[in-house]
């Protein structure tokens, strides 16, 4: 016979769905019951039990009180169960919800509660919610598929308690962990931004910094560096309002107090911005006109720590239009109210327009939150993958590549960031404003949480990059400086001179800047329809034909030639079973081509006549010999220096080609640096981080779309220097090689006269500048590492007092002192223990650091001697 595992008793019916095995019990032990031929789903209250609170297991109650209606629902892990549950009515009883509290139950709501979630129930959500991003209502109604997968039962609906439960939760969670249930002033005692998860990292003075570090002589080490930025993903839908659903936090974490920012923004919503005076940057020039029909929030601003990418407290906020100044600016001088640090790097996708009235604009701002400029250091930066979109001064003047104490950092850590939050956004957007606010809150805390305890690995890896790669830069630094150190001694004193100067004043002169003008094709042919303007306006135009004149004559002969190579490439390129399409485009091109040059040959007979005695000739040479039929892109065009002496050309003919020869190879060449560049990089990153096939086809993919632009600007600029060398005699022009390739011979009055010593000290900069950067970035990670280690004992220290039993005197319960003083021991320990990992882990990598700071300096020692 069958016994119960549990009472021995006999013919067991039910099994329990919580535990481990099959076993079967009976009835008074345990979820599903046997019918003889099937178990079938069975809730605790029909199988009579009844949990009884406030007190121990086991002992009876004297007066309990049912819940409501004898119907009490517990939302658990294992799904939605409905029981029946006894209150304590003794007259020592504590109150309703202490006593759900006391067995780990959070109850719905705070009278008469009918439904509670388990805490670990809330838990396993809440962790869930950090990694998967899973919303409530799917994680409700998978426990509510676990309770009845069929809809034959009648599962009562506890959706909406379950929302405020967990919102609840969230709440008292970020309160518990930033130690606002020690303070004897009560949670009412928060102040602004005290509940955000700081970045260790970060200088915090009275926290991480030296007692000196405002008279230290490198304060460049102890700046903060901020990245700003917004997000147009993170919307919120026009529903509810702050009166219906509001924020259980005001301002505690990483938003902004929502009732004083919202006052700002309307006291200042007819402030006009300005328009970009650099490229057309939507974020400027279209900031009032992003579309917010049906939102309340169009997405967030936030500042950002720029080199952990740790959101800072009350630095974020909600946008109504686009990216406007009034939004970013009170962000910018909300979060600065939390630091009293004096040297600022700034990053902004649009910095070089955002700076530029900003003193003027924190005029309108309340006084608590002005800074003083004066006696602040702070610089403006542009990120670096959002460089490029801008001109080419701001790309000098806001790199962080060229300007001295800001190491290796690039700005983009909010882009970063988002990749992270960006899948809430479907469920954030239908929030009300308070729910919201909270919720993103709690992620924004998760997020730099997870960053704070990753720092071991993270500071650990940068250094082991770091390292090598300062090494190597100082070493192409000294073999640079090795070569001009001869004929260029002077203008490499003079370089230092210059580049140390803008450093310290960045009004001076900026030596990464090209002074002489860049030749490009785009800028030959403005200067050459000019030309033909204003011929046109003199009277002097000498145009054979009313839409042809010799310089498009000659822009679309170059035009056709380089089409040529392409359809020659192209059918090098083909397989010898290339499939019917391929050979149809091929052919469509090829007629097209034809057809363009044909109309093209027409048009330079007018300006060219000799040409048709020339091709009589070539054609009557070759006629003899059998050969197929000729195709577009092995027609001769005959330009200019492909004439050269043959037969008679317009000098002026030779002159435009030239200049646009001349242009030609410069673009050929920056292609080429361009792509060969991309090409390391590439290299590099898939060594360093490519595994498997999949990602390594991509890769060669990548790679050989690079080798193909390679050899389109070799072959141009081969095209272009051969045509050059036919030119330069007839035209008495003086061809030279590169400086490249005669640097140690040239004179530097001679290169200067072709603007090659210009691209020297360009060059010699840039070279100094990765040198600098590299070093000063080990520099930063050291001061980092030791700013994090201060950073877990100060905050050890203050949970540590916070446990003192001085501090708790106002607390009555001995109970909740002796929880809160255990709480505030496991946290102390915690910080220490974190501290002792990253120590030990940095031990090796940071001796290593210091014989290579040792190998440095004697180099350089011996470099002065």
């Amino acid at each position: 016979m069958r016994l119960c595992l549990e009472c021995d008793g006999p013919n067991p019916e039910y099994k329990c769905q919580d535990c481990f095995g099959s076993e079967l019990h009976c009835s008074t032990c345990i979820l599903s019951k046997w019918n003889g031929q099937y178990f079938e789903r069975i809730s605790l209250k029909a199988l009579g039990l009844r949990i009884q609170l406030g007190h121990i297991t086991g002992q009876q109650c004297v007066n309990p009180h049912r819940a409501f209606n004898d119907d009490f629902v517990i939302i658990d892990i294992f799904g939605i169960h409905e029981v029946s549950l006894d209150f304590c009515g003794c007259a020592i009883a504590e109150s309703r919800m202490q006593q759900l509290l006391r067995m780990s139950l959070f109850p719905s709501t705070t009278s008469d509660p009918k439904t509670a979630a388990t805490f670990r129930v809330l838990e396993q959500y809440h962790l869930l919610s950090f990694e998967s991003k899973i919303s409530a209502y799917e994680f409700y109604h998978a426990l509510r598929r676990m309770s009845d997968n069929t809809s034959l039962l009648l599962i009562k609906d506890r959706y909406e308690s379950f929302m405020r439960m967990i919102r609840e939760w969230r709440h008292l969670k970020m309160l518990k962990r930033s130690g606002r249930g020690h303070d004897p002033k009560g949670v009412e005692a928060t102040a602004q931004g005290e509940c955000a998860v700081l970045c260790p990292a970060c200088p915090h003075p009275g926290k991480n910094l030296p007692d000196n570090w405002t008279d230290a002589p490198r304060r460049w080490l102890y700046g903060l560096f901020l990245a700003i930025d917004a997000n147009f993903r993170l919307k919120r839908k026009a529903v509810s309002n702050d009166s219906v659903d509001p924020s259980l936090s005001s301002g505690w974490a990483y938003f902004v107090e929502d009732e004083a920012y919202k006052g700002f923004l309307d006291s200042n919503s007819d402030n006009t911005q300005e328009k970009s005076t650099c490229s057309s940057h939507n974020a400027v020039n279209m900031a009032d006109t992003k579309s917010n029909r049906g939102l309340a929030a169009t997405g967030l601003g936030t500042v950002d720590c720029a080199r952990h990418n740790m959101k800072r407290p009350n630095a974020v906020g909600d946008l109504q239009k686009g990216e406007r100044y009034v939004n970013m600016d009170y962000l910018f001088f909300s979060t600065l109210r939390h630091t009293v640090i004096d040297t600022l790097n700034v990053s902004d996708d649009i910095a070089c327009q955002w700076h530029k009235k900003l003193w003027h604009r924190m005029s309108t701002f309340p006084v608590s939150m002005h800074l003083l400029p004066a006696f602040k250091t702070i610089s403006f930066f542009v990120p670096k993958f959002h460089l490029p979109a801008h001109i080419e001064e701001c790309q000098t003047s806001f790199s962080f590549n060229f300007k001295s104490g800001v190491g290796r950092t690039d700005g983009e850590a909010p882009e970063r960031g988002w990749a992270n939050i960006n899948p809430v956004a479907s469920s954030t957007k239908e929030m009300g404003p308070g729910a919201r606010r909270d919720t993103l809150d709690d992620y924004f805390g998760d997020s730099n949480w997870k960053k704070v305890v990753k720092l071991g690995h993270t500071m650990l890896h940068k250094m082991k990059d770091a390292l090598p790669e300062r090494q190597d830069h100082h070493e192409a630094l000294d073999d640079l400086e090795e070569g001009l150190r001869g004929e260029y001694s002077a203008a490499l004193a003079q370089w230092r001179e210059q580049v140390e100067a803008w450093e310290r004043d960045p009004a001076k002169p900026n030596p990464f800047e090209r002074r002489a003008e860049t030749v490009t094709m785009a800028s030959v042919r403005l200067e050459l329809a000019r030309d033909d303007q204003n011929d046109i306006q003199t009277g002097t135009c000498l145009a054979l034909h009313e839409d042809c004149t010799p310089s498009v004559l000659i822009s679309t002969g170059l035009e056709l030639e380089e089409q040529q190579w392409r359809m020659k490439a192209d059918r090098a390129g083909l397989r010898v079973h290339a499939t019917d399409n391929q050979e149809g485009k091929m052919l469509q091109r090829n007629n097209t081509l034809q057809r363009r040059i044909d109309t093209w040959t027409k048009l330079q007979e007018l300006y060219m006549p000799s040409l048709a005695a020339l091709r009589v000739s070539e054609s009557s040479v070759s006629g003899g010999i059998a050969t197929a039929v000729a195709t577009p892109e092995t027609v001769k065009l005959w330009l200019p220096s492909q004439i050269g002496k043959t037969a008679p050309c317009d000098t002026r003919l030779q002159t435009i080609e030239w200049k646009l020869r001349y242009a030609q190879a410069h673009d050929a060449l920056r292609s080429l640096r361009s792509n060969l560049r991309a090409q390391t990089a590439i290299l590099k990153y898939k060594d360093r981080n490519l595994r498997g096939q999949g990602a390594n086809t991509r890769a060669r993919n990548t790679l050989k779309a690079v080798e193909a632009r390679l050899e389109a600007a070799a072959s141009t600029y081969e095209r272009a220097h051969k045509a050059l060398v036919v030119l330069a005699p007839l035209l008495n022009q003086t061809g030279k090689l590169s400086w490249i390739w005669n640097m140690r011979g040239a004179a530097p009055d001679e290169m200067d006269k072709d603007n090659a010593l210009e691209d020297m000290r360009i060059e010699w900069c840039k070279a100094r500048a990765r040198a600098m950067r590299w070093a000063e970035e080990v520099e930063l990670l050291k001061e980092e590492m030791r700013r994090i280690l201060q950073f877990f004992e100060w905050d050890a220290q203050c949970w540590d007092e916070r446990g003192l039993e001085d501090a708790l005197h106002d607390v009555d319960d001995d109970d909740e002192c002796e929880g809160l003083i255990a709480y505030s021991k496991r946290q102390a320990s915690l910080r220490r223990r974190l501290a002792e990992s990253f120590r030990t882990s940095w031990t090796d990598t940071l001796a290593l650091a210091d014989i290579f700071n040792h190998s440095l300096v004697t180099q350089q020692d011996m470099d002065i001697d």
